[in-house]
């Protein structure tokens, strides 16, 4: 007699079996060269008998289980926890108040939530404020206007006011700053 998740059932026989995958390597002599092995998830079968009078919702309790893929614990001469992933059953005229059946268990991993509640206070930004940034050219939208007016009547000349227009802005950095020294690695 064997219980999964509380219900009764019969078991005739349990196979657990624990695999690993191994990755080889040719060798030019001898037996391949294994140099890894990860272990795979372990697996339960199990067959026997459902029978009484609680039989059908026992079968049905199983199958709800199964394809909710809820985790169902299960002990008998081996003690395993992990989901089903495969039932069938059969009924004949040996069991009349119930049927056999063959089922096989496989272990899983749940992953834990890798978030924090709180978040620690906002961590104040280390860089200086900017003082002095070079050298920037300015833009006049009064000139664009001027060169597509004049473009078709040959003025290429500038005036005075032009000049004036284009002068060049330092911008400043703070003293120390490896921007404003040159030595920006």
């Amino acid at each position: 007699m064997a219980l999964i998740n509380g219900m009764y059932i019969t078991v005739q026989s349990e196979s657990p079996s624990f695999p690993v995958t191994v990755t080889e390597q040719p060798v030019e002599k001898g037996i391949n060269l294994i140099d890894h092995i990860q272990a795979q998830a372990r697996t339960l079968s199990i067959s026997g008998i459902i029978a009484g009078t609680k039989a059908a919702k026992t079968r049905a309790d199983i199958i709800s289980v199964k394809d909710k893929g809820q985790i169902v614990s299960y002990v008998g001469r081996n003690g395993f926890v992990g989901v089903i992933t495969d039932f069938s059953t059969s009924t004949d005229y040996t069991t009349a108040d119930g049927m056999t059946f063959s089922m096989e268990l496989r272990e899983v991993r749940i992953a834990a939530a890798s978030y924090v509640d709180t978040l620690p206070p906002p961590i104040k930004s280390q860089a200086a404020p900017i003082v002095n940034s070079g050298t920037k050219q300015t833009k006049d939208k009064d000139k664009d206007k001027d060169k597509d007016k004049g473009a078709g009547k040959g003025k290429g000349k500038e005036t005075g006011k032009d000049k004036d227009k284009d002068k060049v802005e330092k911008v400043k950095f703070k003293s120390g700053s490896k921007w404003g020294t040159g030595n920006i690695k």
